[in-house]
C-alpha cells in the first residue's frame, strides 16, 4: 500500500463509488479515504491526496494540496471550478459530463409534450366533470432545434427522431451526427431558431454563453415555438424573455434551470403566463451517485494505468 495513490472521497454518500471500486478491483491499487461534505480536510490530507472526488471546492484550498494531479468534479457544469482564482493550472480536471444522459432526455420530451398536448387542459376539465373535446395538435414533423448539440443533445435527438421530428441543432465543432438532419456552427444560430418549432438551451455555462439568447435572438424565433432550457440560468436574459412571452414574440418557454436556485418567490418568472417553471428536475435520477460511479471508476482506472482520462474539462473553451 506503500505506493498506492492516495485518493480522497469528499463527498457524504460514498457507498456506490466504495462498491463500484471494487466490483472493478481497484480498492487494493488505492490507498482511500472518505469525508463528508461537511468535514473539513486533514493537514494530512491536505498534504497527501494526489486524485479527489468532489463535487466543488472552496477557494483558497487547492494550493494547499501539493501533490493533487486529478480532480473529477461530480458534476456536469464546472464553472465553480473554473471561477476559482487559484485553480492550478498543471491539475487535471474531470467533470461528470454525460452523466445526465439517463434522466434529461425524458424530462426534456416530456415537457416539450406536456406544453403541446392537451393533457393540462383536460386535467383542468375533468375537475369540473367536463367533457372537454380537444384535438392534439402532433409534433410529428415539427422542428426541434439543439442549441449545444453535446451528448445529451445527440440522446434528446435520437428520441425526437424516432418521433418523426426534424432535429437541427448547433456545435462548436460542426461534424454530422445520428438523428440531426443539419449541424450548424454556433455564428449560426440565428438560422436554427428561424426555423425551429421547439429551441432547446443546452450550452454550457461560459462568458460567452453569458445572456446568450437576448431580445435579438428571441426575435428571431417563430411565434409559435416554444423555449426551453435545460442548459443553464444565464444563458437567458431574463427581462427579453419575460417581454418575449408578454409579446408573444414566441408562444411561451420551459425553464428548469435559473440564475440563482432556489428561484426567489418574487421573480417575475412565477407569474409570467406562457413560463413553466421547473425546479431543476432535468438532471437528477434517483440512482445518480451509482451513475457518476461508472464514469469516475473508468477514470480511476485509466489514471491508475497511465491512459488517457474521460470528460477531461478544457479551460479554455470553458467546459
Amino acid at each position: 500500500m506503500r505506493n498506492a495513490v492516495r485518493l480522497l472521497l469528499w463527498t457524504d454518500n460514498t457507498k456506490p463509488y466504495v462498491d463500484a471500486m471494487a466490483a472493478a478491483g481497484l480498492s487494493d491499487r488505492v490507498a482511500l479515504e472518505t469525508v463528508s461534505r461537511k468535514q473539513a480536510l486533514s493537514p494530512q490530507q491536505l498534504a497527501e491526496t494526489e486524485a479527489l472526488m468532489v463535487a466543488n471546492v472552496p477557494p483558497g484550498l487547492l494550493p494547499k494540496m501539493p501533490k493533487l494531479k486529478w480532480a473529477q468534479a461530480m458534476t456536469a457544469g464546472v464553472e465553480a471550478w473554473l471561477a476559482l482564482p487559484d485553480l492550478p493550472p498543471n491539475l487535471t480536471l474531470t467533470c461528470a459530463r454525460g452523466t445526465h444522459r439517463e434522466s434529461m432526455p425524458e424530462n426534456i420530451i416530456a415537457s416539450m409534450l406536456y406544453v403541446t398536448k392537451p393533457i393540462p387542459a383536460c386535467v383542468e376539465a375533468q375537475k369540473d366533470s367536463h367533457w372537454a373535446h380537444i384535438v392534439a395538435p402532433p409534433i410529428n414533423g415539427k422542428t426541434l432545434g439543439i442549441l449545444g448539440l453535446g451528448e445529451i443533445g445527440g440522446e434528446v435527438a435520437r428520441i425526437a427522431s424516432a418521433l418523426n421530428m426534424r432535429v437541427i441543432g448547433t456545435k462548436r465543432r460542426v461534424e454530422k451526427l445520428p438523428h440531426v438532419a443539419e449541424v450548424f456552427p454556433t455564428e449560426r444560430t440565428d438560422a436554427v431558431l428561424a426555423q425551429s418549432d421547439y429551441v432547446l438551451l443546452l450550452l454550457p455555462a461560459t462568458p460567452a454563453t453569458d445572456n446568450f439568447l437576448d431580445a435579438a435572438k428571441l426575435a428571431r424565433m417563430k411565434p409559435t415555438a416554444w423555449l426551453l432550457n435545460f442548459g443553464r440560468g444565464h444563458l437567458i436574459k431574463d427581462d427579453d424573455l419575460i417581454a418575449a412571452v408578454k409579446a408573444k414574440t414566441i408562444a411561451g418557454a420551459v425553464l428548469d434551470v435559473f440564475r440563482q436556485e432556489p428561484l426567489p418567490s418574487d421573480h417575475p418568472f412565477w407569474k409570467t403566463p406562457g413560463i413553466m417553471v421547473l425546479p431543476h428536475i432535468g438532471g437528477p435520477h434517483p440512482d445518480r451517485d451509482t451513475i457518476v460511479a461508472r464514469l469516475f471508476v473508468d477514470n480511476l482506472r485509466a489514471y491508475l494505468d497511465g491512459k488517457p482520462l474521460k470528460q477531461v474539462v478544457d479551460r479554455a473553451a470553458g467546459y
